[in-house]
């Protein structure tokens, strides 16, 4: 299963003796600025944007470049294999594109186009459950890749069990479930511009199309949309839920689940004891609250607690190639990459994505021979210093 990501170099160069240079840049932090300058402040704000001032996206950055690699010279680098094990499935590469919901503000393809992507590059699509598009159409759009459901728990258990089995039904092979978002954070760039797409009855799709939450209603969804996005409003978050509620997940899915938002080592302690496969180390990029701990600088801990016990992934920063090294250096398992592949559909839809893919992993793939590895399992805490 070893590809050499870094090719994709090889083949820049080639199509450039043509003439032909890449549409978005192969600097991935070039993006959000390319984004700002294309499309409305809405939906860039919405993306970009972070809780309160900002403070925990940057601290989120920061904690990574932070950390610095430390080379090993005189290996044989030439055969490399970036596929890895992770939750009893084999991965091309350690890398999974992150869930993020009403993709549709950003191109009209929205999720099928990064579903597409992910597909076709190999790499598994995690759906946000507030997608532009039905999990029904994003399955179909994929084929037989390998994706993952993510839920927001809702309120009404009898709407969070018939989301799990359609998730089943559609080949969502993984749960993964955000805690850090039962209410939605004070989002300046937001409030400023008035803008949350969910009030217009985007984002609702599996919602709408749900029967469970349409017996709530009192007329189906086209004849009062305000009175369904309101119903939506009222049982998509639930601030009551406890450790215990984990039960229910465990009683209604079969198989891995992942709780996403984990910080504290007790907590993934906690997730451990309740019977979870996994937890994503992350503070869902900053958006939710400010003045977090850096992502970052919270993995090192939960691995030292839970690594033997459950498998370890993380989000929130991710920009680079090196990135995804010093992350796998820390101790997860694989990544998540949110903001870079939304830039990349809204900037060239689903060649923007994959564009996206490729630029990270040929940077991590060359990352990684220029340390000295040939396989992200050798990856440990010695090849990095903190300055």
């Amino acid at each position: 299963m070893a590809t050499h990501w870094a090719d994709f170099q090889h083949e820049i160069y080639l199509n450039g003796t043509t003439g032909a240079v890449p549409r978005l840049p192969t600097d991935l932090t070039r993006l959000e600025a390319l984004t700002e300058h294309r499309l409305g402040p809405g939906p860039v704000g919405y993306v970009a944007g972070g809780a309160g001032t900002g403070s925990t996206t940057r601290a989120n950055r920061a904690a990574l470049e932070r950390r610095r690699i430390v080379p090993r010279m005189l290996r044989d680098v030439r055969d490399r294999d970036l596929s890895v094990e992770v939750l009893g499935r084999r991965l091309p590469a350690p890398l999974a594109l992150a869930p993020v919901g009403v993709l549709s503000i950003m191109h009209p393809d929205a999720e099928p186009a990064a579903a597409r992507a992910a597909a076709a590059q190999g790499v598994p699509y995690i759906l946000s459950s507030v997608s532009s598009t039905p999990m029904e159409q994003v399955a179909e759009a994929m084929g037989d890749a390998e994706r993952w459901f993510q839920l927001y728990w809702p309120k009404e258990q009898k709407v969070a069990r018939s989301f799990l089995e359609r998730a089943k039904a559609a080949g969502f092979s993984v749960l993964v479930v955000t805690l850090d978002t039962p209410l939605l954070a004070w989002r300046p760039r937001d409030l400023d511009q008035a803008y949350l797409p969910f009030l217009h009855g985007v984002g609702t799709a599996n919602y709408f199309t749900d029967p469970a939450f349409q017996a709530g209603l009192a007329k189906p969804v086209h004849e009062d949309l305000t009175a369904a996005v309101m119903h939506f409003i009222g049982v998509q978050g639930d601030p009551g839920k406890t450790w215990p509620d984990l039960a229910f997940l465990r009683d209604n899915w079969d198989g891995p689940i992942v709780l996403k938002g984990v910080l504290h080592p007790d907590d993934a302690r906690l997730a451990a004891d309740a019977g979870m496969d996994g937890v994503v180390v992350s503070n869902h990029g900053g958006r939710q609250v400010a003045g977090s701990v850096a992502a970052a600088d919270a993995l090192p801990r939960v691995v030292e607690t839970v690594g033997d016990r459950l498998t370890v992934l993380f989000d929130s920063g991710i920009r680079t190639g090196d990135d995804v090294f010093k992350a796998l250096a820390l101790g997860a398992r694989t990544v998540l990459v949110g903001r870079p592949y939304v830039y990349g559909l809204g900037l060239d839809g689903q060649a923007g994505v994959e564009h996206v893919i490729r630029c990270l992993l040929a940077e991590f793939d060359l990352t990684l021979a220029l340390s000295g590895h040939t396989t992200p399992t050798t990856l440990g805490s010695a090849d990095l210093i903190e300055e």
